[in-house]
């Protein structure tokens, strides 16, 4: 199957990124290589587009798609070790990186990933087919109280305690193994008139998703990490299709900021705030009506951009 992505904020990542002709630049979820061609097609044959990712399918894809530019460094990583990725690979501070956070539609229409609710396949929903944990050993081992939070927390499922139960009460007679057996799980918790936005397994698949990949707790600190590895100017664009993505970048780039957290009666500061540049928009960036309307996947997507100051 084809490695297609449509680039979600394009025109916003590529003018957030501010692109010097000769400039090295880091995607680091390269994916379907959408936003990565555009960057390419604004450098010169003297700068560098580097493509982090940690789907073995989507490098492949990639050099397929960006086979025409010779300028490019793929690399098979998380970006959420991005400071090991540049030490190992001797890459110096960098121009700009970029960060598209979530699943690409190939992942999704993959069916025998795991990460789609249509279909039978077996429970997968790993980014990085190295990685041993599944979606499978998730639904089979963890408690019902840690199945309730996580699809609650990260698919914001208001009946994700009904849901968890049924989980666990099923799997005490055999194994949930596919998507199908997730799914009529998830159908008979949801009540009737609830089923009318969406499909009703759609937020637990998310949740579940996000849990297998550890996409949320590495967030705070690979955004800090990937501050540091900026030159002077350069730019950081991060976009997130989750609340809780959303706030810790946020989070991140107001610690970068150097904004005091000390209390407002000390005369002087003592918690050691230190700038590392500034926030170019103070709010987060969204898709238009129109992007919205061609794509479906844009309407969650939140831009933040950091620019790096070292005085």
């Amino acid at each position: 199957m084809e490695f297609y992505h449509k680039p979600v904020l394009l025109e916003e990542t590529l003018n957030g990124l501010n692109i010097k002709k000769d400039g090295i630049y880091v995607d680091g979820t390269l994916g379907g290589a959408g936003h990565s061609k555009e960057i390419l097609k604004r450098l010169q044959n003297t700068g560098l587009l580097i493509g982090i990712d940690r789907d073995e399918d989507a490098l492949k894809a990639a050099k397929l798609n960006l086979q025409e530019f010779k300028n490019v460094k793929y690399i098979h990583g998380n970006h959420d070790e991005i400071n090991k990725i540049f030490e190992e690979n001797n890459i110096p501070k960098v121009d700009g990186i970029l960060l598209d956070l979530g699943v690409s539609s190939y992942q999704l229409d993959e069916k025998s990933r795991g990460f789609s609710y249509l279909g039978d396949n077996d429970l997968d929903m790993r980014m990085d087919r190295n990685q041993s944990f599944t979606a499978k050993e998730l639904i089979n081992t963890y408690s019902e109280e840690r199945l309730a939070n996580i699809i609650f927390e990260y698919g914001e499922e208001k009946y994700s305690r009904k849901i968890a139960k049924n989980i666990c009460e099923l799997r005490k007679n055999e194994e949930i193994k596919t998507t199908s057996q997730l799914v009529q799980i998830i159908e008979k918790s949801i009540p009737q008139f609830a089923k009318n936005n969406g499909h009703p397994a759609k937020k637990t698949f998310q949740a579940l998703r996000i849990e297998v990949n550890n996409e949320i707790e590495p967030l705070y600190n690979t955004v800090l990490n990937a501050i540091d590895l900026l030159k002077e100017n350069g730019r950081l664009c991060v976009i997130t299709f989750h609340s809780l993505e959303d706030r810790a970048v946020k989070r991140a780039y107001e610690k970068a900021e150097g904004i005091c957290t000390c209390p407002k009666e000390l005369p002087y500061c003592v918690c050691g705030a230190k700038s590392l540049g500034k926030v170019v928009n103070k709010k987060p960036i969204v898709a238009t009506d129109k992007e919205q309307s061609e794509n479906t996947r844009s309407k969650s997507a939140k831009l933040r951009i950091f620019e790096k100051r070292n005085t």
